[in-house]
């Protein structure tokens, strides 16, 4: 069976519920990803105390990854923990789920990401990377990728740019395939050339929102969007929320995935259980209209929760429903 990978930021999500007027008080331009310092990380905290807050593992690959466990897929991960109480709850999540941690521990703290959700269910990022961004290339060798099939990474790592490197390299020389998450409209501005040479030498397989999409390829609409990150890779698939997604595979055929009817709350993790349910479809040797559905299908039941996190009565209920498209 097919065993999955992934490398991303290991964070705790520290999820509440605010206002708008929160989000502009602190200069966040809603719907963005925020990146900040422990004192400001502190501030943002203590500015929020009468909001009621949640903490759930998260990070955009490892919510994929947790996913995928929950429908019985082999899965591991490599990331950075502080050695602190966040660390240790990051791992417990893990091992409890029967993922495959491939953990190390920073001299920082377990970075957090302060999820702020709006009225209209979007969410804002103030992220404390923490012991995340310690994470090198020295810490990865040849044996992390052996014994997988597919390895998945997200955007937010870019910016860390001999890790992305290095960890394509191995992967590559691994035989495995490669995807990634492009993550944020503002990191792949950032990082425009090198998320295009990186992708068109190494990636088969790009995960990107309308705005991310946009901002990769300069186009107006995600149609046009779709068809020009294809020529980058094998699989393309943009996600358009309401409307449900896009995908052209590596025969160039395209496809345009209906979504499921939800009740939106909170829109986290919504992309990241996307691509949980498209590699499902995937490690079941799927044909890519199936897997998107799956995907669609679970990202419907995620963005009626507040946070990343899904009861195991909504995965039974997921998984019955995943046979009907099967």
């Amino acid at each position: 069976m097919d065993k999955i990978l992934g490398l991303g930021n290991a964070l705790v999500d520290l999820l509440m519920v605010v206002d708008d007027n929160f989000v502009k008080s602190l200069s966040f331009e809603k719907g963005s990803m925020n990146h900040v310092d422990l004192n400001f990380a502190k501030d943002i905290l203590k500015r929020s105390e009468s909001f009621k807050k949640s903490r759930v593992t998260g990070g955009s690959v490892a919510n994929t990854i947790n996913g995928l466990s929950k429908l019985n897929v082999n899965t591991g991960y490599i990331g950075k923990i502080g050695d602190d109480e966040f660390g240790r709850f990051f791992r417990d999540e893990m091992i409890k789920n029967g993922i495959t941690p491939n953990l190390f521990t920073g001299k920082q703290g377990t970075g957090t990401a302060i999820c702020m959700i709006s009225d209209d269910s979007e969410r804002t990022f103030a992220t404390y990377l923490g012991a995340a961004i310690e994470l090198t290339k020295e810490d990865l060798i040849l044996d992390l990728f052996k014994d997988h099939s597919y390895f998945f990474f997200e955007g937010y790592l870019v910016q860390n740019h001999e890790l992305v490197e290095k960890s394509l390299q191995l992967a590559k020389q691994s035989g495995l395939k490669i995807a990634i998450d492009l993550s944020s409209f503002n990191v792949v501005e950032e990082n425009l050339n090198f998320l295009k040479e990186s992708i068109s030498k190494y990636v088969d397989i790009v995960f990107a929102n309308e705005d991310e999409a946009l901002s990769f390829t300069g186009e107006k609409d995600p149609e046009k969007a779709v068809l020009s990150i294809s020529k980058f890779c094998n699989t393309a698939i943009v996600k358009i929320g309401s409307e449900g997604s896009l995908i052209i595979d590596k025969k160039k055929i395209r496809y345009k995935i209906a979504p499921y009817k939800a009740n939106p709350v909170d829109t986290t993790g919504a992309g990241d259980y996307y691509a949980a349910g498209f590699f499902y479809g995937l490690s079941k040797k799927l044909p890519v209209e199936k897997c998107g559905k799956i995907g669609s299908l679970i990202a419907s039941k995620v963005v009626e929760v507040v946070g990343a996190g899904l009861p195991n009565d909504k995965w039974d209920e997921i998984k019955n429903e995943i046979k009907t498209i099967i």
